[in-house]
């Protein structure tokens, strides 16, 4: 079972066309409260896989759109970073010893990024993090983007993307 939770119903629907044109139909959503909602703590330490792809600024994706720059602030930036924190915490919750948490954001932001993962990994002694080169190599996906991913425009042709692979010791 794949389970797809968000707080935003339009983004959900957006999701069911993308997973039938890739042909999986073990995909269920749901539209949750928050990080603290009820039907993810009934998945409290029973998931094998996590990922959180973090709401963020989005300031990997300037190639793109140039005049994101212009509407980011600080402020925002706090704002984001306090609830990527609490996201991250709250998903750490349903990783099964053993399994793996991913941390995704699309911003070249290092507050985003490498600070939210240490804060996380300062106060979760549970979890270690991997190679996301060496996991993906694991895979048969051989790209150089280092230990916490890291895709840039110049160097893979993509918008920026950072990952960070996180593992609860069994």
């Amino acid at each position: 079972r794949l389970y797809a939770f968000d707080v935003s119903d339009k983004r959900l629907a957006k999701l069911k066309p993308r997973a039938a044109r890739a042909g999986l139909s073990n995909v269920h959503p749901a539209c949750l409260s928050g990080e603290n909602d009820t039907r993810v703590k009934r998945l409290s330490g029973k998931a094998d896989r996590v990922m959180v792809d973090a709401p963020c600024s989005g300031l990997g994706t300037l190639r793109r759109n140039p005049d994101l720059k212009w509407r980011q602030t600080e402020q925002n930036v706090a704002a984001l970073t306090a609830k990527q924190a609490a996201i991250l915490a709250a998903a750490a919750k349903l990783v099964r010893p053993g399994g793996r948490l991913v941390y995704a954001t699309c911003s070249i932001l290092a507050e985003e990024n490498e600070a939210i993962v240490g804060a996380f990994l300062d106060s979760h002694a549970d979890f270690l993090r991997l190679s996301a080169q060496e996991v993906l190599a694991a895979q048969g996906i051989v790209i150089d983007c280092g230990e916490d991913m890291r895709l840039s425009p110049q160097q893979h042709g993509t918008d920026a993307f950072y990952a960070a692979v996180l593992e609860r010791a069994k």
